[in-house]
């Protein structure tokens, strides 16, 4: 059995693990995360991959809302008796909660009306004892933590449980932004102004609503040199554009569309509602930050950095040619976050809370690894994978 690793739970973690043969996951993974719809797709059914629960926290929306939505994308896609769900915190460690309905909606999935009611409720048992449990009943160095928003409910598991620190494999995290040219992405202008962040001119809204939480996980000296992860500078290289949506829509090698009707109609419910929530996305992104390829998909990449080292790796490259100083090695960094300051005062600029300061370490030194660049046609290939056999789940269920 090949090394397995636990993945995240929607916005707070997801446990995932990775299988033997034939293809059984090889590593499994908790997912915590808000409520992204292509990061539990891709945790659910992505054959080298056990998603071992879901837990919710505040983010875009109340947790209320993340929970719901969460137990609406299991039952779209078929998953909802086998993944468990679990309520997380609502608030950050030591702030007041903030939410962001500027980009997702009130509800945090706004922009369709095929999300289902949910067909399951989540576990009376609490996300943090939840998760604990799910990556203690893994071997030793095997599971994964995923973490796709705010990092509240992975820092109040290791205030909690420390030497989980030493147990789990890995931990991969979508959030953070560096800037100062560290890939080719376009982080966006707001208001004609380039900036770094997207909720602050510098800070990553995972971060941001949660910098203490962060920076105690970024500064857990066990955990740094098996951290991964995924900030903006990354996620804006992968962009859902209009050929990607096409596919999603219709899926691969379908002709284009001929009609009004077949434009806008999946081959699939599930298909039309998630390109559905991608238009949504898209013109959100459009709007607010002047970026109009598409939105960047950012969960589900921190959901393929935990098939580094597997046989169906999405290669992620840890130096490049034009950004990158030579001699080539797998870099890595010390990762520090601003907490001085209010989240009032950042966002009109005055302040820098919650901005990813990462800096980089020496050859050979351990650290966090962040990737400058992935390769964006695998992964989109690997998504639209999960989506062919999600639908095949759906149609043994009766949905079509």
């Amino acid at each position: 059995r090949d090394a397995t690793r636990p993945s995240p739970f929607p916005d707070a973690g997801l446990p995932i693990q990775r299988a033997p043969k034939p293809k059984p996951p090889d590593t499994d993974s908790y997912i915590c995360p808000t409520q992204d719809v292509f990061a539990i797709l891709l945790a659910a059914y992505h054959p080298r991959l056990k998603l071992l629960g879901i837990s919710t926290v505040f983010g875009n929306a109340p947790v209320e809302n993340t929970t719901q939505n969460a137990a609406s994308v299991l039952t779209a896609i078929g998953k909802q008796h086998e993944i468990p769900l679990h309520v997380g915190l609502a608030k950050a460690l030591e702030r007041p909660a903030i939410h962001a309905p500027a980009i997702h909606g009130e509800s945090g999935l706004d922009g369709t009306a095929l999300l289902p009611v949910p067909d399951v409720a989540p576990s009376p048992v609490p996300a943090i004892d939840a998760m604990a449990a799910a990556l203690r009943a893994q071997p030793p160095r095997t599971a994964w933590l995923v973490a796709t928003g705010s990092l509240t409910n992975v820092g109040a598991l290791l205030r909690a449980h420390p030497d989980l620190a030493a147990h789990i494999k890995g931990l991969s995290i979508m959030g953070g932004a560096l800037g100062d040219g560290f890939s080719s992405a376009t982080l966006g202008k707001v208001d004609g102004r380039e900036r770094v962040g997207n909720v602050t001119p510098w800070a990553e809204f995972n971060i941001v609503i949660d910098p203490e939480a962060a920076a105690e996980v970024f500064g857990n000296p066990v955990l740094a040199r098996k951290t991964t992860v995924v900030p903006l500078d990354l996620s804006h290289q992968v962009p859902a554009t209009a050929a990607v949506r096409e596919m999603l829509l219709h899926g691969r090698g379908a002709a284009a569309a001929k009609t009004a009707e077949d434009a806008t109609k999946g081959k699939t419910t599930l298909r039309t509602m998630l390109v559905e929530l991608l238009y949504f996305f898209a013109n959100t992104y459009a709007d607010v930050f002047g970026i109009t390829e598409g939105p960047p998909l950012h969960d589900p990449l921190a959901v393929a950095a935990v098939l580094t080292g597997t046989p169906d790796e999405i290669s992620f490259h840890d130096w490049d040619a034009e950004r990158s100083e030579a001699p080539r090695y797998d870099e890595r960094f010390d990762v520090s976050v601003v907490t001085i300051g209010v989240f009032e005062d950042a966002r009109d600029g005055k302040a820098e809370t919650g901005r990813t300061v990462g800096t980089l370490l020496p050859r050979g030194q351990p650290g966090v690894r962040i990737p400058r660049s992935l390769d964006v046609a695998k992964f989109w290939s690997v998504i639209e994978d999960c989506v062919e056999r999600a639908d095949a789940v759906n149609a043994a269920n009766g949905r079509t």
